[in-house]
């Protein structure tokens, strides 16, 4: 079973945060290159800073490319808010121009993939938040027929019998923020904690958005919780980043599953 290093909101096109990116590339094949192929890397949104600058999607691209020529074969995204956007007001325009780049396949969520018995799927927290009416603010939202979706795919034979299984997706399921909290994360929760009521287990909840790295293990009954914060460390508006607990942290852990403990889970540095 692959281990997983999960990442986030890299921001790439933000001030110098393509070479930063470039850095913890390199140290990516420094500290775990030779072992790479043991690896599935998630990265769950912001890739880049501003879709409006449509030459990052293809640095970004190119730069996950390198990754994988290294031997770290296995790469997961999902967007978030920046991703279709500026982070405070989204179009749908760019849902199109991120599949294309990003998805060669399948171009649907859940983005299921079935890798050493182990079940990833990833979800769009953006699918219902580029209407005329709600396209602002840094919200989340997942709709009802992608969360009808999950529970289906939850259900799926090939996804039951997996040892294991990690959904993914950009904006925190828990934290309440105004103007910036997933808006629909009783349901995901009520999908999720159903299919572990019926022996179905979620192993790992991966997410990002706030840039704090916290972890929330426990939570909804999944053993592991975590925000991965920002591998960039790009920061917060400084009328946040003072209050203690909310500074930006990049908090990549690396998950093996086969441990129960997730005590056990580290945290790199790659900066």
């Amino acid at each position: 079973m692959k281990k997983i290093i999960h990442i986030s909101d890299l921001h790439i096109g933000y001030e110098d945060f393509s070479e930063r990116f470039s850095k913890i590339i390199s140290n990516l094949k420094t500290q775990l290159g030779e072992q790479a192929r043991d690896y599935v890397l998630v990265i769950t949104g912001d890739l880049i800073d501003n879709a409006h600058n449509q030459d990052d999607f293809f640095v970004i691209q190119k730069k996950l490319e390198e990754l994988k020529q290294s031997g770290f074969e296995e790469i997961l995204v999902v967007p978030g808010n920046h991703d279709y956007g500026t982070g405070s007001r989204g179009d749908k325009k760019f849902v199109k121009v991120f599949h294309d780049i990003f998805y060669q396949d399948q171009k649907t969520f859940p983005r299921k993939n079935i890798i050493e018995n182990v079940a990833f799927l990833g979800l769009d927290s953006m699918a219902e938040e580029l209407n005329w009416y709600d396209e602002i603010w840094a919200e989340g939202e997942l709709g009802n027929e992608q969360l009808q979706r999950l529970e289906a795919n939850l259900h799926e034979d090939e996804v039951r019998s997996c040892a294991k299984r990690v959904v993914y997706l950009h904006h925190h399921p828990f934290d309440f923020r105004p103007l910036h909290q997933l808006k629909d994360s009783r349901k995901l929760k009520k999908v999720l904690c159903d299919a572990i009521a019926e022996g179905i287990s979620i192993d790992a909840l991966l997410y990002g958005h706030n840039h704090e790295g916290k972890s929330h293990n426990g939570q909804w009954d999944i053993p592991r919780c975590y925000d991965a914060g920002s591998a960039t460390l790009k920061p917060r508006p400084s009328y946040i980043d003072w209050v203690p607990g909310f500074q930006t942290k990049a908090s990549v852990r690396v998950i093996d599953l086969e441990q129960h403990d997730a005590t056990l889970d580290k945290e790199l540095t790659l900066l």
